[in-house]
């Protein structure tokens, strides 16, 4: 059953996976209480173009979706500031981030298929400088959701409140967006661009139908994360199937059983 262990591709997809749940899931849990979900969706997409612009001009790519992942969580509260609402001023630059992918693509047809292992995700392509980048960008995210933790608790539940106590409440929400961003970033390389968001809102939600504080959530949204990524990649492996949907498959049933043994408890 182990004997995965001995490839190389399947321990950077393991050590990937897992520090990609502990990030997602723990952002999620803020962004699922804020009825933020959709944002990792849209930030996701929009680092496309990102992603597509790093291969034509020969820059990391997962550096280019980060840059313009950050960009955009700043365009969008500034439009939100210019009161654009909140789900358009994301759609805009949605469809900025899919239009600007799909043009570079019509320009260069060398790297479709690098381009596609980022769509969907691909345990074969998680290399040792994707390693290095994942760990690197998910301490930040982890070390300054440490340190803004109370001000982030604070805003998730009463935003009046924390606004009326002093809490510079944009700034803690452009810092969100931009955890965000930096989460979807970190996510696209197992579970792909298209699948992202899921691995971010569904583990949160699952935690949320079954806890009744936040500690306890985030550390049973953590808990959910870091077992379906592993499940995930195992049926990967022998069943020969695409990583970032197996793993997103995994959660799903997780939640549904989830609803059940909620439903059952309450009769």
């Amino acid at each position: 059953m182990l004997e995965i262990l001995q490839y190389s591709f399947m321990q950077n997809a393991l050590i990937a996976g897992v520090l990609i749940a502990v990030i997602c899931s723990v952002m999620g849990v803020f962004l699922v209480l804020r009825r933020m979900s959709l944002i990792g969706d849209g930030l996701a997409h929009i680092s496309f173009g990102g992603i597509a612009a790093g291969f034509f001009f020969g820059v990391y790519p997962l550096l280019s979706a980060l840059i313009f992942a950050v960009l955009a969580a700043f365009g969008i509260e500034r439009l939100k500031k210019m009161k654009v609402y909140g789900d358009a001023a994301i759609a805009i630059f949605f469809s900025f981030g899919l239009a600007l992918g799909v043009v570079i693509i019509s320009f260069s047809k060398g790297f479709t298929a690098d381009l596609f292992s980022y769509l969907f995700g691909s345990i074969l392509a998680v290399s040792a400088a994707d390693l290095v980048f994942i760990l690197a960008l998910g301490l930040a995210t982890m070390a300054v959701i440490w340190a803004f933790y109370k001000e982030l608790l604070y805003i998730t539940f009463d935003e009046d409140s924390a606004r009326a106590s002093g809490i510079a409440v944009e700034r803690v929400n452009m810092l969100l967006i931009i955890l965000t961003a930096m989460a979807v970033v970190i996510a696209m390389r197992i579970v792909g661009i298209l699948l992202v968001s899921s691995f971010i809102v569904i583990p949160a939600s699952i935690a949320l139908l079954l806890c009744k504080n936040f500690r306890q959530a985030m550390l049973v949204s953590v808990a959910i994360g870091i077992s379906s990524s592993i499940l995930g990649l195992f049926a990967s492996y022998y069943l020969d199937l695409a990583a970032g949907g197996a793993i997103v498959l995994v959660l799903v049933a997780l939640f549904f059983a989830a609803l059940v043994y909620k439903k059952l408890r309450t009769e």
